[in-house]
Formats: structure tokens, C-alpha cells, sequence
């Protein structure tokens, strides 16, 4: 990353550039609603507008990663949440039950992921910003992923279907609405066996 802009002090890496990306949107937001452009949050930041492009690839990604970020100290409740969890299908249909719960009804979250009336989602929670926020996300879990089979490409596309069923899930629940004990266990009973693949398949190559 160059070290111009950024109020003289470059982020050490792209999660760091991220999250200051975000505290920028979070203050442009409150100062003159959600309608922002990325050239208001590059002003703010000292940097271009390709800088900002390189993390999101427009303004309702950014809504969205800040929507997520912000409700409710999201990330951090879902990391206290299965914090002596250390089976990856209890963490990880835990955290999308969790994540459909308390995103559920967020009407910032709702108006970016539904066109009008109900249409296409506006934004994609699959895009490679979000992918890169839930693989930040998954090392704070108490899970040895190496040991269950999880290599660099395996943990982002597990990134991906995780997120990839949050969407579906917050875009259209189904009916009738699950409560919380159906809904984990209709995800552990789809979700799970998927978790599980890399470890089984390491296993049976050793035989």
C-alpha cells in the first residue's frame, strides 16, 4: 500500500485498511445519511477513490460491511457466542443461526440485500470484501481448522457458503418462519455434512 494519504500513516495490512474504511463510512453516514458516494469516504481518508475501490467495489458494499460491522457489536457477540466451541460444525452453524437472528429486521441490512419490492438483492454479502471480512472473522474462533482439514483455499469457500446461506436465509427465511432451535437444526443438518468433507476426505486418502 503507498503511504500517501491515509492521514500520513499507511495500514499495515488490509484488515486494518478496512476497518478504517468503515469508521470513515460510519462518521460520513452520521453526518449526512446513507446515501454516500466513495468519493466522500476517499476525501475523508486522504486517499483516491481507486484506494477505496480496491476493498469495495461500490458505495452499497460499503453500507452493507458497515451494517454488519455495527449492528449491535455484531462480530464480537457472535465471537463471545461460541467462544468454548471448538467443533467447526457447532461454530459454524451456531454463528450463521446467530448471524440470521440478530441481522433479521435490521432495516439498513434489509433495504441493501432486497431491491424493490423484494426484487434481486442490491448486494452481494458473497462479494470478495465480504469473503475477506468473514476470513478475519473465522481465526478468532476457538476451532483448529488445520486439524479438521481447512487449508487457505478450503476456508474461503467455507467463507463463502457461509455467508451464501446467511444471505439466503435473511433474503427469504421460508415458511413458516423457523424458530431458533429449527433453524440450527435445519442448517447443522445442510451446512454440517459440508463442514465435515475436508476431514473425512483426508481420512480416507490415508487409508
Amino acid at each position: 500500500m503507498r503511504s500517501r494519504g491515509w492521514a500520513g500513516s499507511t495500514p499495515a495490512s488490509d484488515e486494518e485498511a478496512i476497518a478504517r474504511i468503515l469508521d470513515a463510512v460510519d462518521a460520513v453516514v452520521t453526518e449526512r445519511g446513507s446515501a454516500i458516494r466513495l468519493a466522500d469516504v476517499a476525501r475523508r481518508l486522504g486517499v483516491t477513490r481507486q484506494t477505496v475501490y480496491r476493498y469495495f467495489p461500490n458505495a452499497d458494499a460499503l453500507l452493507i460491511a458497515s451494517a454488519m460491522r455495527a449492528v449491535d457489536g455484531f462480530i464480537d457477540q457472535v465471537v463471545e457466542h461460541v467462544k468454548d466451541v471448538h467443533d467447526p460444525v457447532t461454530a459454524v452453524v451456531e454463528c450463521v443461526s446467530y448471524a440470521v437472528q440478530t441481522l433479521s429486521g435490521d432495516p439498513q441490512l434489509e433495504g441493501l440485500l432486497q431491491g424493490p419490492h423484494g426484487g434481486e438483492p442490491i448486494t452481494s454479502l458473497t462479494s470478495d470484501t465480504a469473503k475477506t471480512f468473514c476470513l478475519s472473522f473465522f481465526p478468532r474462533l476457538n476451532v483448529d481448522w488445520t486439524l479438521h482439514g481447512f487449508d487457505a483455499l478450503r476456508l474461503e469457500e467455507l467463507a463463502e457458503m457461509t455467508l451464501r446461506t446467511v444471505q439466503s436465509l435473511l433474503t427469504d427465511p421460508g415458511q413458516p418462519a423457523r424458530d431458533h432451535a429449527s433453524l440450527r437444526r435445519f442448517v447443522a443438518r445442510w451446512l454440517g455434512p459440508a463442514i465435515l468433507y475436508p476431514r473425512l476426505a483426508a481420512l480416507s486418502t490415508d487409508l
